[in-house]
This record gives C-alpha cells, sequence and structure tokens, in this order.
C-alpha cells in the first residue's frame, strides 16, 4: 500500500542562482541557507568548518525516465536514475554535502551547494566524522 508523505520546509536557498547553472559552477560559489526564524535555536552548535548535508526539495524539476543520460550528455551511455544525481527523479528530492563557512543568526553561509536560489530545504544533518 503506498502511501501519501508530505513535508514542510524548513528554509530556504539563496544565491545568485537560477535555472540554467551547472552543478560544478554552484558547488564553487557560495551560498546562504536561510531557516524559518522560528526554528534558529536548532542551528546551535553548528561551527564554521564543519559539513552538512543539506536536502532539499527539487521544486523545478518535472517528471523523471527511469533511464538518463549523465549531465544530458547523450554522448554519455544511459543509465538508471539512482545511479545518477539528476533532479529528474520519482521523488525530487537532493542531497548535497555542504561546508559551513558561517553561521549569521538564522542562516549559513555554506560552499559546495547545488541547489537553485530560492530552493525549499527539508533538513540539515551531520556528516559522520
Amino acid at each position: 500500500m503506498e502511501q501519501s508523505i508530505s513535508y514542510t520546509p524548513i528554509g530556504r536557498v539563496e544565491n545568485r542562482f537560477d535555472r540554467g547553472a551547472s552543478g560544478d559552477e554552484m558547488r564553487a560559489s557560495e551560498s546562504r541557507i536561510v531557516v524559518n526564524q522560528e526554528l534558529a535555536r536548532g542551528l546551535e552548535g553548528i561551527t564554521p568548518g564543519q559539513q552538512l548535508l543539506v536536502v532539499f526539495h527539487f521544486d523545478r524539476s518535472t517528471g523523471y525516465d527511469l533511464l538518463q543520460h549523465p549531465r544530458g550528455d547523450r554522448s554519455r551511455p544511459a543509465r538508471g536514475v539512482f545511479a545518477l544525481r539528476s533532479p529528474r527523479r520519482p521523488n525530487p528530492i537532493g542531497i548535497t554535502q555542504v561546508e559551513v563557512l558561517d553561521v549569521e543568526g538564522n542562516a549559513l553561509r555554506v560552499k559546495g551547494l547545488d541547489a537553485y536560489n530560492g530552493t525549499p530545504v527539508l533538513d540539515l544533518k551531520p556528516t559522520w566524522d
């Protein structure tokens, strides 16, 4: 039996990237993750230099194919969606590891995030040391 699952974003991404930017370009730049003010205390204990996993919703992605060419490059053999980082997934959830550069109140300044400006953030988790 399938069940419906619903999540409420804990915040959003702020950066200069909209559609069309490459993941490599985004990961090389800084972004901010702005956490909803009522959840800001949940950032306590996060420190600069720490690695976090950012779980986010691919809110601009529609549909999916079970076989896709990596990065849309048709010269590369198609692979299964679960073997790729494609945003076109059965459940449009993204996960990226970032480095925390600074904690600014209810916001984190990070590097390594490959999500567009305005992307809803679902969760933050520390990586294993």
